[in-house]
């Protein structure tokens, strides 16, 4: 099929891009999110959340010097790409999601991270360095939320990001809110002055977790402050976002660019929608088995990503859906499920994503301005988790609603291919044959340096 030549006349279309060349701040902006998550942001959940209306996604943060020593390598019948380690593919990711795919670092150490993001930006449009997460699998080698403890280093792995990186590839930081917050705002302000083009903003302190509220309301100085800097930089909330009614509701509370969702897409990843699916088990399941062995994602992946599926159920009962997760549960292998997925057309539900994410052509903001008033485009109702109706009267539109997306939520003992024991030393590689998620160690200051949050 032969490409058809450019147009010679005069640009009279309408100023919209195909496809994204690379992120922008604007990108950032007016949408919703699918956030880093762990074992749960594999390749086929992100393609169903861009599918169901992720504007981008973040990939699973991987450690900066596991991707170092990975082998990449493209599937000629499925266009995957892996990284692949000793044992499995610790990343993979496929062409079509490139435009929307923010891939996240875990680093505390400026030239690996520099390192790492060049081994993958062929394939990615962003590179994300996680400064948030309060597990001991990352901060206890000075990554993740430790380097809130360490601005200097902080903002020394952005900036080297930033410098050493092609123009075309953004730079962010996803972070935690600080104690105080004079505290956070100084940091905020040194972040943004790295260059960085987007600021994910998890509004938790390091030592909070997920079942304690969000401190939301702390966000709305932040977005204000980052404004007045007058710098283009796009500012992402975090926490306790349920869904889309959800983040019109925070945008509107805070003044953020985009609201970000971790917990209640790992329990379904279609909440980016208006009206996202419900009876999980047959209008979910199904098609995300079928792409998954079409994409021949690793079989345990895909266990444990629709162990985590959870919703509200309307035309089913949980003793139907019941009969399909007891299947799952005793399932070895994709053939396991032969009678009840039935018809392996993975390529067409692949095809259903293809065309979902090209329609984005017209580059329409996928989530609607921020407002205070419900929506009449989907008959002023809400699905809630029993399966029951909500009426949006004004009074609903409190953040962080009852329900918090996924009342079960995935407990996970340490990173992915590390021990489960914390206790127990990772055995080297090259004996056991599988690869360790080994942290950067932090390096040692130099004699005399200061590590001072309140240097500007």
């Amino acid at each position: 099929m032969s490409r058809r030549s450019h147009s010679a006349s005069p640009g009279l279309r309408d100023a919209k891009r195909p496809k994204l060349d690379h992120l922008t701040p604007d990108d950032y902006k007016n949408g919703i999110m699918l956030a880093p998550m762990v074992r749960s942001g594999a390749l086929p959940t992100r393609l169903f959340a861009l599918k169901h209306g992720a504007k981008l996604v973040w990939g699973p943060e991987i450690v900066d010097k596991a991707i170092l020593h990975a082998e990449r390598v493209i599937d000629p019948n499925t266009g995957v790409i892996s990284y692949n380690g000793k044992s499995k593919a610790m990343f993979t990711t496929h062409p079509i999601e490139k435009p929307y795919l923010v891939y996240q670092i875990g680093s505390s150490d400026p030239e690996l991270a520099v390192q790492a993001a060049k081994t993958v930006m062929q394939d990615v449009s962003g590179i994300d360095l996680n400064c948030g997460c309060p597990k001991p699998f990352s901060t206890h080698a000075g990554m993740g939320a430790a380097l809130l403890s360490t601005p200097d280093l902080l903002c020394s792995i952005l900036t080297a990001l930033r410098t050493e990186l092609p123009a075309h590839i953004s730079v962010s930081a996803k972070i935690r809110l600080l104690p105080t917050q004079e505290e956070t705002l100084k940091l905020v302000k040194r972040i943004v002055n790295t260059g960085v083009n987007c600021l994910t903003v998890h509004c938790r302190t390091r030592n909070m977790r997920q079942r304690e509220r969000a401190i939301i309301e702390r966000l709305k100085e932040v977005v204000d402050f980052v404004k007045g800097m007058g710098r283009d930089v796009a500012v992402i909330q975090n926490g306790d976002c349920v869904g889309y009614d959800d983040a019109r509701r925070i945008r509107a509370l805070t003044g953020a660019d985009s609201v970000m969702i971790a917990t209640a897409a790992e329990s379904n990843p279609t909440v980016f929608s208006p009206i996202p699916l419900v009876d999980l088990e047959s209008t979910l399941v199904p098609p995300y088995v079928r792409l998954c062995k079409y994409l021949d994602n690793h079989w345990a992946s895909t266990k444990f990503c629709i162990a985590q599926f959870k919703g509200s159920h309307v035309n089913i009962t949980k003793a139907n859906g019941k009969t399909l997760r007891d299947a799952l549960v005793k399932s070895k292998g994709y053939a396991d499920l032969d009678a009840t997925i039935g018809s392996w057309n993975g390529e067409e539900e692949y095809a259903e994503i293809v065309k979902a994410i090209e329609a984005r052509a017209q580059n329409s903001p996928i989530l609607l301005p921020a407002e205070t008033e419900p929506r009449a485009d989907v008959d002023n109702v809400t699905p809630s988790p029993s399966g029951e109706t909500a009426s949006q009267d004004p009074s609903a539109f409190i953040t962080p609603p009852e329900w918090r997306g996924n009342p079960e939520p995935a407990v996970v003992h340490g990173a992915p291919l590390a021990p489960s024991n914390e206790k127990r030393t990772a055995v080297p590689a090259s004996v056991s044959g599988r690869d360790e998620t080994t942290p950067t160690p932090l390096p040692v200051p130099k004699s005399g340096a200061e590590v001072s949050l309140y240097a500007m």
